[in-house]
């Protein structure tokens, strides 16, 4: 080995012993005699001082020794003098004195700093120098977590007797509702593969293979628009569980979350055990969402029995059965001196969110002393009726009530959007800014809705997802009141991961392919190999998969997932680093069968033509 020591390692007991460490230069101060330099590996930093009286030919090397050289050094750890030590680091009370420097390699200048998060770099060019952008501190704790809770998954499920399996990346095309990336055969001319998903389909045959209990930690690809929670490869744990049911697997789960919470981040606190649990509708009908954060009490209130009372287009809306909401906005944590102008401003503000979100307004009265409202529709209501509707909802003299009014689909949505918005905008959060807020959602649609056009109902997970027991003959008689036995585990807003006990029975899993607009001879053709198994002896089963990625982005407390994958994609799906995905050669498209289109003919003639006018030095 190259070093005896890591840097980050060296503590006073070391006092005395002859080391040799390995490592990036993260800062260099020259004082003449003396030349400190701050000396990184992966476990820390630790200050090397090259003395010119002590080691002469050592300190005339580092005198060309620049940030981000690679050195390999040699000398003996000291204790710093008294009032010298750095209690930043924590090899701070330590020193070592080098005798021998050998520079493995140069570097060139970073295009920015590498020792500090302190100072702000451009998305594009910690993207384009992603190699340097792991260096930097935040992203090496960020990876290294990263590893700390797939270990401890996998250590935690094994002794769980769950048994690591892994499935194909080749596989076929799977409905999981966004599009697939295709791999084309070379060898089965106009044949393609599917990157999966999910291995939905492979771990319930791995349940009637018989194993009982499996996961996996495994790479998924889905073809669809980025956003800050979403790569189009991910990282997910996967989970199967054979004999048992719903409350089995979110038991295991729950109690696994927990176990990495106390393990990886003790510091961080949630809102107890067993999580709070709350059906699908619920979470519509309060949040707007079903996904919805927990971490600030706010939550839309039916006021449509006292609407219906009052005048105006609200009460109108109320008297025809559509819902009339209301969400506190309490003004008092913004500003209690806010003139009215202001409070114009503040409300137009919300009121565009809320029209960019499908609603067609939002609506507002201002509490004041004395009963007396004040805004637009405060006219539209008596004195009484605003009471009514403050007592309902906990607003106080100051602060703002909003009103929103539409069908439940398209009312939701606005809730969710005015909810989260003024939330940020009156800081709402839990005062422990650490919290995670786990909470279950249960008893989803098992459809979405049903498409006129295409004459068939949209499952709202996959078409594997088994009823709730007491809904089953609904399916006969009213598909689109059924629930599935799915169940979603959130956390300070976003989907952790879902799961559902799944469908085990050939006859009652072809009793779903009409209903989502599949004959026979389709879901045979796609679906056979699933259909066949079910006939010999599949045990009933049910099992989970969590997005990793977003799970050690809320771990970490960053703004998105690329801050916690190593080599990311960007908002476009392009690498940029390595400047994929890129063009291939003819020759390696005529061996997979592949003819262009006139739009892809056209880009790859611009960017021939783009490289023929390059510079040559690029």
């Amino acid at each position: 080995m190259m070093k005896t020591h890591r840097a980050g390692d060296l503590r006073p007991a070391h006092e005395g012993e002859q080391v040799t460490l390995a490592g990036w230069v993260n800062r260099r101060r020259d004082q003449g005699g003396v030349i400190f330099i701050d000396l990184r590996d992966r476990w820390g930093v630790v200050q090397i001082v090259f003395n010119q009286e002590e080691a002469p030919e050592a300190h005339a090397a580092a005198n060309d020794v620049r940030r981000e050289y690679v050195l390999q050094v040699s000398g003996y750890v000291r204790v710093r003098p008294e009032g010298t030590e750095n209690p930043d680091l924590a090899t701070g009370a330590v020193e070592v004195m080098v005798q021998q420097l050998t520079v493995l390699n140069t570097s060139k200048t970073p295009p920015f700093y590498i020792h500090s998060d302190d100072e702000p770099v451009k998305e594009a060019e910690r993207m384009r120098y992603r190699y340097l952008d792991l260096r930097r501190p935040n992203m090496q704790h960020n990876i290294m977590l990263r590893h700390k809770v797939f270990k401890f998954i996998r250590d935690y499920l094994d002794n769980e007797d769950f048994i690591e399996i892994e499935t194909p990346i080749l596989f076929k095309s799977t409905p999981e509702g966004a599009r697939d990336f295709l791999v084309p055969s070379r060898i089965q001319p106009g044949k393609f593969y599917a990157l999966p998903q999910s291995p939905q389909q492979l771990k319930q045959l791995l349940m009637v293979g018989g194993y009982e209990r499996y996961f996996q930690i495994v790479r998924c690809f889905r073809d669809e628009d980025l956003r800050g929670d979403r790569q189009p490869e991910f990282t997910q744990l996967d989970l199967e569980m054979s004999f048992v049911e719903r409350e089995d697997v979110m038991q295991v789960m729950e109690a696994l979350m927990q176990a990495i919470i106390d393990e990886i981040a003790p510091e961080r606190p949630t809102l107890g055990q067993p999580f709070p649990r709350i059906t699908w509708q619920e979470a519509m009908e309060k949040y707007g969402s079903d996904r919805p954060d927990l971490r600030y009490d706010l939550e839309a209130i039916d006021i449509t029995d006292i609407v219906k009372e009052a005048d105006g287009f609200l009460a109108k809306n109320a008297q025809n059965g559509v819902p009339v909401k209301a969400l506190r906005g309490a003004l008092t944590r913004l500003d209690e001196s806010m003139s009215k102008t202001s409070i114009r401003a503040f409300t137009k503000e919300l009121e565009d969110i809320a029209k960019a979100a499908g609603g067609k307004g939002l609506g507002y009265v201002l509490l004041q002393e004395g009963g007396k409202p004040w805004g637009a529709l405060a006219k539209f209501f008596t004195e009484e009726q605003i009471a009514e509707i403050a007592e309902r909802t906990g607003a106080q003299v100051g602060d703002l009530v909003f009103f929103i009014s539409d069908e439940p689909s398209a009312i939701y949505p606005v809730v969710d959007v005015v909810r989260r918005e003024l939330a940020q905008r009156l800081d709402l959060f839990s005062d422990d800014p650490d919290l995670m807020a786990f909470l279950w959602v249960v008893d989803f649609p098992l459809f979405e809705a049903y498409d006129d056009e295409e004459g068939r109902w949209l499952p709202s997970q996959h078409m594997f997802t088994m009823p709730m027991p007491e809904d089953i003959d609904l399916l006969d008689t009213d598909p689109g009141k059924a629930r599935g036995s799915q169940y979603d585990l959130i956390c300070n807003g976003y989907e952790i991961g879902g799961g559902s006990i799944r469908i085990h029975n050939r006859e009652f899993q072809e009793k779903i392919f009409p209903l989502i607009g599949q004959d026979d001879a389709q879901a045979a053709e796609e679906f056979g190999h699933m259909l066949d198994a079910f006939e010999y002896g599949a045990p009933p089963h049910g099992g989970m998969a969590w997005g990793l990625d977003r799970l050690v982005m809320i771990l970490a407390d960053q703004p998105n997932i690329r801050e916690v994958i190593a080599f990311p994609k960007s908002q476009t799906g392009a690498d940029v680093m390595a400047k994929a995905p890129s063009f291939t050669l003819q020759s390696q498209l005529d061996e997979l069968h592949i003819d262009l289109n006139d739009t892809g003919r056209e880009a790859l003639e611009e960017s021939q033509q783009s490289d023929e006018e390059a510079p040559a030095s690029l």
